[in-house]
């Protein structure tokens, strides 16, 4: 939980399933590591902005189909 409360969160495995990929499948895509992807799904790891437009375009998806608090 954050200082001010708000947490965020991801529907990235439902919406990477969704698109028949695999973990290492998008990770090759958008350039990180098959460990990022699966810390970002089960949310240890936020992001950077940067990364969250690439799996948005990546996924064909906008980044509150993606992200959300």
């Amino acid at each position: 939980m954050t200082e001010n409360g708000l947490v965020l969160k991801n529907n990235l495995a439902a919406i990477r399933r969704e698109k028949k990929l695999s973990q290492a499948e998008l990770a090759k895509i958008v350039g990180v590591s098959r460990n990022t992807i699966s810390s970002i799904e089960t949310g240890q790891f936020n992001p950077t902005a940067k990364l969250a437009l690439i799996l948005c375009i990546a996924l064909d998806k906008k980044f509150e189909e993606l992200f959300y608090f």
